[in-house]
């Protein structure tokens, strides 16, 4: 029988067409094969194509791996496939730290807004793992962190009740996710925090598989369960963070990416998971990002408001999907024989 294709055949076979589609559709309208020759080049196509939309992809790309490889890291941590930034207080509270300085009227510099993110995200996370106890179990850990995420999207509405109308709809269409009007500037200014986050990303993958054993495996083994969670949400913060505080709370991309990542690579652990929870979500946020900018235009719409109402009804059913297959009876000793023969 015939090898099916490998799984990064199937992710660059959606992500190349959405890329040139996202280069060249919109107003002007550039065909695919001048692309090369407008990057670097003069005139309005040139300019559109390289400060507008090469940058926007390129953010979309970033912001998508960063947070599919953040749901990956909560999912395994906490050994439940429903544990996502939204639900721990992570994306609320980075959301809350860069909106409470525009309902105020603070004047906080763009390069300050990452910090503020940081710092609301880790308060989030530390919040809910203190009244779940310090991650010792799991399922406390992911209920405690829906509360600890509403009481901070309360927190939001307050501040929006104050906000004036114009601050209003700039906050609202931030807390929906948005990668309009984004830059180069706003692409570089993460590139300080990916080489943070990746080095701390790569020494956290190998516990994750540890912790995947269970919390008396891992302490018969020699991890600190607590320890290591605590480690895992910073790891985390570090990802989601810097996004949040350009794009704001893209969501349920953290959710998806990783259930796609295990449709590619089943029965793969931690490690073999990682770059494809990364990819799936960077895939996931271009895809996205298409219907936002083109649908409705002129008017741009949220990306997160397409990866939420596209993301969770798919992510139900990849997880639907990964239970009804490990519930099913596993084939008789003749019958593995069968498709052993068959496979030949």
């Amino acid at each position: 029988m015939r090898r099916p294709p490998a799984p990064w055949l199937w992710l660059l076979a959606v992500a190349l067409p959405c890329a040139v589609a996202a280069l060249s559709l919109g107003t002007p309208y550039v065909p695919a094969h001048r692309l090369p020759q407008l990057l670097g080049g003069d005139g309005l196509a040139s300019v559109v194509v390289g400060e507008l939309r090469l940058p926007r992809l390129v953010l979309a790309l970033v912001a998508g791996a960063c947070l599919g490889a953040a749901g990956l890291v909560l999912q395994e941590a906490l050994r439940n496939p429903l544990a996502v930034p939204e639900m721990l207080g992570v994306s609320s509270g980075a959301a809350l730290g860069v909106a409470a300085p525009l309902v105020l009227s603070l004047s906080v510099p763009l390069a300050v807004q990452p910090f503020l993110a940081l710092a609301g995200a880790a308060l989030g996370g530390l919040l809910t793992l203190a009244a779940a106890g310090l991650g010792r179990s799991p399922s406390a850990v992911l209920l405690t962190g829906a509360a600890v995420a509403a009481a901070l999207q309360a927190a939001l509405l307050v501040l929006m009740v104050l906000a004036d109308q114009l601050d209003l709809q700039l906050i609202y269409r931030y807390l929906l996710g948005s990668l309009s009007a984004r830059t180069w500037d706003d692409v570089t200014g993460l590139w300080p925090w990916l080489a943070a986050a990746l080095p701390a990303l790569v020494l956290c993958v190998p516990v994750l598989g540890v912790l995947r054993l269970g919390d008396d495996d891992a302490r018969a083994l020699g991890v600190r369960v607590g320890r290591a969670r605590v480690a895992a949400l910073g790891v985390t913060v570090l990802l989601i963070a810097p996004v949040v505080a350009v794009c704001g709370p893209v969501a349920w991309v953290g959710f998806l990416a990783p259930h796609l990542a295990r449709r590619l690579r089943p029965g793969a652990d931690a490690a073999g998971l990682l770059g494809y929870a990364a990819a799936c979500g960077a895939v996931v946020v271009v895809c996205a990002d298409l219907p936002a900018r083109l649908l409705l235009a002129p008017v741009e719409t949220p990306v997160g408001a397409w990866t939420a109402l596209f993301g969770v009804p798919v992510g139900v059913a990849l997880l639907k999907w990964r239970t009804s297959e490990r519930s099913s009876p596993a084939p008789a000793p003749g019958d593995r024989a069968a498709l052993r023969k068959a496979e030949r």
